[in-house]
């Protein structure tokens, strides 16, 4: 099999797996992977993560032209300004609905420069600081410009009442790093009235030094 045929099928799985664990539900959520030649693989609007077809992913050329497939998620402006504002970082964008985030992302006390507090080691390495952006109807193109002005510095944001988009060296790595940002959410969610004992700075310094974590910006 082709490279862009392994990747046309691990998108379906990952999607489909992450559709089956409640993380995403009806026709949420989209995907974009980047090709060798520089194309991307994008899920299609309207589509169910639970039954996406390797055969219809909407296919563009490096060009941003779109060379076969159905019609592309109505995000793709979201998933372009990681891969222009984080060229040598981003191999795939992963964006959810999933239901913790969201609900933090509503939270008149959620800081919008950190959106999560340090509780866990891998939510540092995996997500470094997520940004919470403003609300904006979905397919805006003003959230990618959102996301430019942050000129590379997140990894990971949050879209207020809407959902959380991760960019990370590829796929898998996307799929982990969206994983663990729902995970956070929920354990932000269920300690927030119980003054946890999270990580401080030293030992936050000791893993961004470790594993070259963007925290600073």
């Amino acid at each position: 099999m082709s490279v862009e045929g392994r990747l046309r099928e691990t998108i379906c799985e990952l999607a489909r797996s992450m559709f089956e664990r409640g993380l995403t539900n009806g026709a949420s959520g989209n995907i974009s992977a980047r090709l060798p030649d520089g194309g991307l693989l994008v899920t299609p609007t309207g589509t169910s993560f639970g039954r996406l077809d390797p055969a219809r992913l909407s296919h563009f050329d490096a060009d941003g032209a779109l060379r076969d497939g159905d019609k592309p998620t109505k995000e793709l402006p979201l998933h372009a300004a990681f891969y222009e504002t984080r060229p040598d970082k981003t191999g795939a964008v992963v964006h959810l609905h999933s239901t913790h985030s969201v609900v933090v992302s509503m939270l008149p006390e959620t800081d919008p420069d950190c959106v999560f507090p340090p509780l866990t080691a891998y939510s540092v390495m995996r997500l470094g600081k997520v940004k919470l952006l403003p609300y904006y109807r979905p397919g805006d193109p003003a959230m990618g410009e959102a996301v430019r002005s942050l000129a590379g510095r997140r990894s990971a944001v949050l879209l207020a009442n809407h959902g959380p988009v991760v960019a990370a060296a590829d796929l898998e790595a996307a799929v982990f790093a969206m994983e663990e940002l729902e995970e956070t959410a929920k354990l932000t969610l269920l300690t927030r009235s119980l003054a946890p004992r999270m990580l401080d700075e030293v030992q936050i310094r000791e893993l961004v030094e470790t594993f070259d974590i963007e925290w600073d910006e």
